[in-house]
């Protein structure tokens, strides 16, 4: 499997994780702390990949 599929899937789980935080804000402190910490480890993940 070529890595940037691999990246590719990893950015656009980032956006639903992104999407998530976002809705989640207003009503859910603790979990769009959590979904926006998972968001910080798939990007970095995407960018370690690359590298």
């Amino acid at each position: 499997m070529p890595k940037e599929v691999v990246v590719i899937g990893l950015l656009a789980l980032a956006g639903f994780l992104a999407g998530g935080v976002y809705t989640t804000w207003k009503t859910a402190k603790v979990l769009a702390i959590t979904l926006l910490v998972l968001l910080l480890v798939a990007v970095g993940g995407a960018v370690l990949w690359l590298l």
